[in-house]
């Protein structure tokens, strides 16, 4: 068996051995990232995970010969593309997403390269000498001498984000000292026993997932109430709908009962019903007024008696 063969089945053998350790992992991108980089972020990993890198026809060859034993491999094949690779994964997901985060590094632009963000010069003094001026002019950049330095005269869009940076461009900015770019270890699909999502689902919180349940009782009830057809995420509303209908029988005929008797009074007194809202308003404002005025009055509790410490907290905590 020659050495290249024996190679590539050690990693198969590896491979498959990590997604039968490890239950998840991360696809993450890795394209742009340096190998200390890499290697820090394996460091990181040790204890929670591991990182395994890999070309893609070989990844693909791995995840198709084990389907047999693992058919659930076969979601994460059509992932596979450009310069990936896979981050397993033990316990938590945020844990090691903090940990690729910060492997994060500011990079400068080549020349080639597809811009991520768009890259804006602002008007400054440089500490290019003048020498650079016609540089400066190949560029369309409006400059002036400045105490001995180019001075840019106003801001620049030098790069849009998803265009190709620039010979120009790239140049300028590494003349300027600018690392624009920031590139690492970017999570492009999730892998969770069996299933693949996109990374944006981690982010989703349980308010979110809260409210978007909420959004969608309040659509099935408004399409209830608009039909007639009653159904538990409706019947609230009904009921509600009900009462105002009686509420408003009563306020527009003779018929009363104890609560439509309390709001006919105040339709009777307008004044009557301003004050008692006012009243509410005081009432509802007063309690932390009177807590804060009462906490900075009070005198701090004289250290004779342990009783006497214990009444005036008390004191303090129910005021």
């Amino acid at each position: 068996m020659s050495a290249a063969r024996e190679k590539k089945e050690a990693y198969f053998a590896k491979l498959i051995g990590l997604f039968q350790e490890f239950p998840k992992c991360f696809l993450v991108d890795v394209d742009m990232v340096g190998s200390k980089q890499l290697q820090e972020v394996r460091m990181a990993l040790r204890g929670k995970g591991e990182m395994l890198m890999g070309k893609n026809t070989m990844v693909r060859k791995c995840l198709r010969d084990n389907l047999g034993e693992m058919p659930e491999l076969e979601s994460l094949i059509s992932s596979i593309g450009g310069n990936t690779g896979f981050v397993f994964i033990k316990n938590d997901f945020e844990e090691i997403r903090d940990i690729l985060k910060k492997a994060f590094r500011g990079s400068a632009a080549r020349a080639g390269v597809v811009a991520p963000v768009n890259v804006i010069i602002e008007k400054q003094v440089t500490t290019l000498q003048p020498t650079e001026t016609s540089f400066f002019q190949a560029l369309n950049i409006n400059s002036k001498i400045t105490k001995g330095a180019i001075e840019i005269l106003e801001d620049v869009h030098l790069v849009t984000a998803g265009d190709k940076v620039a010979p120009g461009a790239a140049a300028l900015m590494q003349k300027l000292g600018l690392k624009p770019f920031t590139y690492g270890p970017t999570v492009v699909k999730v892998y969770d026993n069996g299933s693949v999502f996109d990374p944006a689902v981690l982010d989703i919180t349980e308010d979110a997932v809260a409210g978007a349940f909420m959004a969608g009782c309040a659509k099935a009830a408004s399409v209830c109430l608009a039909v007639g057809y009653p159904t538990l995420v409706s019947l609230p509303h009904s009921i509600i709908n009900g009462y105002k209908n009686v509420l408003s029988i009563s306020i527009a005929t003779e018929y009363t009962y104890p609560e439509a008797a309390e709001l006919k009074a105040f339709l009777d007194d307008p004044e009557a019903m301003a004050a008692a809202a006012a009243a509410a308003a005081s009432a509802s404002a007063a309690p932390a007024a009177g807590g804060a005025a009462a906490a900075a009055a009070a005198p701090e509790p004289e250290e004779e008696e342990e009783e006497e410490e214990e009444e005036d907290m008390d004191f303090d905590l129910f005021d």
